[in-house]
């Protein structure tokens, strides 16, 4: 109903799709009850209403996990509060593997079940049949069983989540839309709608596939691109039943589901079909469909009667095409817009909204209500995202290749293919001259890994040891016996200035960087509760002036907590400069000889020690020559201004030829920080982790007159051992590769997970950080680690490994040859 518009609300809820109602319902929950809900249509109307209805428990993240397992508690209980049904009904899930490769990734999930302690079963292809015997099977490899997962009717949980939060006072208005949004001094203070204006402290941006519409209303950036997507209701089938598990059949880009008798076929087609640009939606769109395209669906038909034979001779009763906002990532966007305080944004679900409804609605609720989130969101975050991915034309090419990837082989290491290149450093061409396999991270075109001369650079995807790291080994045994050269030019640069400057870096760093000019320090910054929200370097380069450097990912995510965090009247400036400078990192026991064939300062232990920062003259150039390492090994950061860097790259090769200088790419890096147990921020270093935890506390200032954000919370985790922490793990066997994310047991019990992984030269072997707990609730001590007999799952095959809290390569860290200025 419309009904009277109030004139003020503390929060403004734009969309009643399943996404604001979750939403609107958990911070009532929370006590932030007044909270009025807009829906341009009716409830449900715009995309939540043809949507599937699956809930399938398990994510790639234990985050992701816990938000889904919190998801099927709301729904299997809501009805008992509200009253009215959701529709929900655990019928478990079961998800096929045609091929090897895909029976690798079930066993590696049913791994990962195993630790999150979600329950989780292989099954053979007889015993997959068994559990749906309307299904072919003897082209099987085998079979992954959920019994947790469920389903839900959309339209029913998003009108019990709306009545939920009516029962507690907030208001819901439909058939009003929202025309504008009202700020004042760079923060949302209320929005406009066709019905009148509404003032609120917070607005809340849930509108689904016209959230990037409502996000370009004030300048903030909402990155997703609605897609067709297909399926299909059958007539009645016989054997079909209420019970019936959810089918997933990702090599044949398909899954089933039981509707009312008949089933219900729909997928991810490895080619998807876009639809119009978010600005371009049509309005009114509710309770719309797009015209059929049978010729589009077809392979996914085709592939599901392969599975279900019965299908053959079933009646189609509706088909479906109804559009869904995907992401540049198939991760949903969440979390405080970085260009407008008080304006939250929740969308872009890619087809998995149902089942992150009811926990990715507490988490933002949470947020709103806390200032801050409450549990890991970094993958989800709407900071992750740069201003270029907001790109309509770019978001239309990648939505294509995103779609597809729900259902393809999980790969690892895989990159993207759609919209690239867009950032290149200024020796791109030099890269790929020198034959180098490109990623991508964040818009940078960047080295991975360099193929031999007269190897085609191309990276195959396998489970398996890949051939590519017998050309990464090539360049860690290089960077650790000789010289390597790693363009680095994506890092994200930010100067810090002003006459505060120190004291507003004082108080967001744990490390002491009241240093002197000349300087650089290793810190982290933390929020309240201690944890992490960045790991960067801060060399202080005058009185006033400050460099931070971070990783090419957390560009957005660093500035905004840069700016937001400042003590209120510091006199500070944040300026980004990451594209003013290009970075080669020389690295290796050999590269003092390398440079100094190029310069006449002195680089000495005595004359240039380590953590030292200052511009030398390099060949016809000056450049900023910062002594750090994130490989353990002798070398210089080199910030040389952009357009200098073809000329110094040159330079150098051509100075180190007989010194067996080598170009060196990401993939080596990580190897090589693995082997000196080097953190590494959103895998090791997250929200839901501190210091303490992290082995990091040597990078923590201590004495009463050193304050910081996060301290109070440090000091209690110090109190005590930790109950969790991160340890380096080296595989004995050689023959097994690691990539990350495989179960860690502690005399065979599950205690955690790898966090990243790779093959280190040094070592011999599988390399890699893990975060491991007690399940008993005891503390992780050296003791407790050299007491149990530890091992990691590899696709279900169990290996050895050696787990330590000291780095597996130097721990000593003689290689750096560190001498105090």
């Amino acid at each position: 109903m419309t009904g009277d518009l109030p004139t003020r609300a503390r929060v403004v809820v734009i969309g009643g799709g399943v996404i604001g109602c979750s939403v609107a319902y958990h911070l009532a929950h929370l006590g932030w009850t007044d909270v009025l809900l807009l829906e341009q249509g009716s409830l449900s109307g715009g995309t939540t209403w043809h949507a599937a209805g699956l809930v399938g428990q398990l994510r790639a993240s234990e985050a992701g996990t816990r938000l889904v397992q919190y998801s099927t508690d709301l729904y299997a209980r809501l009805e008992a509060e509200t009253g009215l049904g959701t529709g929900y009904r655990t019928c478990g899930g079961l998800t096929v593997a045609r091929t090897p490769d895909r029976m690798v990734a079930l066993r590696r999930t049913a791994a990962s079940a195993a630790a999150y302690d979600l329950d989780c079963e292989l099954l053979t292809a007889d015993q997959a049949h068994e559990r749906y015997p309307l299904m072919r099977h003897e082209d099987l490899q085998g079979a992954l069983w959920l019994p947790g997962d469920g389903r839900a009717n959309p339209t029913d949980l998003t009108q019990a989540l709306a009545r939920g939060a009516r029962n507690l006072g907030v208001v819901v208005r439909e058939r009003v839309r929202v025309t504008g949004v009202d700020t004042r001094d760079r923060r949302a203070t209320g929005v406009r709608t066709d019905h009148g204006d509404v003032e609120a402290e917070v607005v809340v941006n849930c509108a689904g596939q016209w959230a990037n519409a409502v996000g370009a209303m004030v300048g903030v950036n909402v990155p997703l691109h609605s897609a067709e997507h297909f399926y299909v209701v059958t007539d009645q089938v016989d054997g079909v039943h209420r019970d019936l598990p959810i089918l997933r059949d990702p090599d044949g880009w398909t899954y089933v589901k039981e509707e009312v008798g008949g089933l219900l076929v729909g997928g991810f087609e490895p080619q998807a079909k876009p639809w119009v640009p978010p600005d371009q939606i049509p309005h009114p769109f509710e309770f719309a469909l797009l015209d059929e395209d049978w010729e589009h669906f077809e392979v996914l038909m085709e592939s599901a009667v392969h599975r279900l034979p019965v299908l053959a001779e079933t009646g189609v009763r509706k088909f479906y095409n109804g559009p869904e906002s995907f992401t540049p990532d198939n991760q949903f966007i969440i979390g405080e817009a970085p260009e407008l305080a008080g304006f939250f944004v929740a969308a872009g679900f890619n087809s998995v909204g149902i089942a992150s409804a009811g926990g990715a609605g507490r988490a933002l609720a949470e947020w709103v209500a806390e200032g801050a989130p409450t549990m890991d969101l970094i993958s989800a975050d709407i900071r992750r995202f740069s201003p270029l991915a907001g790109n309509h034309s770019w978001l239309r090419e990648r939505v294509v290749e995103v779609l597809g990837l729900h259902y393809a082989v999980p790969w690892p290491n895989r990159e993207p293919e759609t919209g690239r290149p867009q950032k290149r450093s200024p020796l791109h061409d030099r890269l790929v001259e020198r034959g180098a396999c490109l990623g991508s991270r964040n818009h940078w075109e960047r080295a991975n890994v360099f193929a031999p001369q007269g190897v085609p650079p191309v990276v195959e995807y396998s489970w398996e040891r890949p051939a590519w790291v017998d050309w990464s080994v090539s360049e860690q045994l290089a960077t650790r016996s000789s010289v390597a050269v790693f363009d680095q030019t994506s890092f994200s640069k930010y100067l810090v200035t002003g006459p505060d400057a120190e004291a507003a870096l004082q108080w967001l760093c744990t490390a002491d960087v009241a240093v002197p000019t000349g300087r650089t320090v290793y810190t982290g910054m933390l929020n309240t509760r201690g944890t992490y929200e960045a790991d960067v370097t801060v060399t202080r380069l005058t009185t006033h002036e400050f460099l931070v450097v971070s990783s090419a990912a957390t560009t957005v995510r660093d500035l905004d907590w840069i700016r937001r965090h400042v003590p209120r009247g510091s006199r500070v400036e944040v300026v980004d400069v990451t594209g003013a400078w290009a970075v080669l990192g020389v690295m290796g026991p050999l590269s003092r000889t390398l440079l100094e064939r190029l310069t006449d300062d002195d680089l000495s232990d005595a004359g240039f020690p380590f953590s030292t920062s200052r511009e030398i003259r390099l060949g016809h150039a000056t450049v900023r020559a910062t002594r750090i390492t994130y490989v353990g090994e002798l070398g210089w950061e080199l910030y040389v201004p952009t357009e200098l860097a073809l000329g110094v790259h040159d330079d150098l090769f051509g100075c180190g030829a007989d010194l067996g200088v080598v170009p060196a790419g990401y993939w080596t890096i990580e190897a090589l920080r693995l082997e000196k147990g080097y953190r590494a921020f959103g895998r090791e270093l997250t929200t839901d982790l501190g210091p303490v935890e992290a082995g990091l506390t040597f990078a923590c200032k201590r004495g009463a007159d050193h304050d910081f954000l996060g301290r109070g919370a440090v000091e209690r985790a110090r109190a005590e051992p930790p109950r969790r922490r991160v340890v380096s793990l080296v595989v004995t066997d050689p023959d097994a590769y690691l990539w990350g994310g495989e179960l860690v047991l502690r005399d065979g019990v599950p205690v955690g997970q790898v966090t990243s992984a790779a093959w280190g030269a040094a070592v011999g072997s599988s390399v890699g950080l893990a975060l491991v707990a007690d399940r008993q609730g005891g503390p992780v001590t050296a003791a407790w680690l050299t007491g149990g007999a530890w091992e990691v799952d590899l696709a279900g095959q169990r290996f050895p490994v050696r787990a330590m809290l000291r780095a597996p390569y130097d721990p000593e860290g003689l290689k750096l040859g560190r001498v105090k200025p």
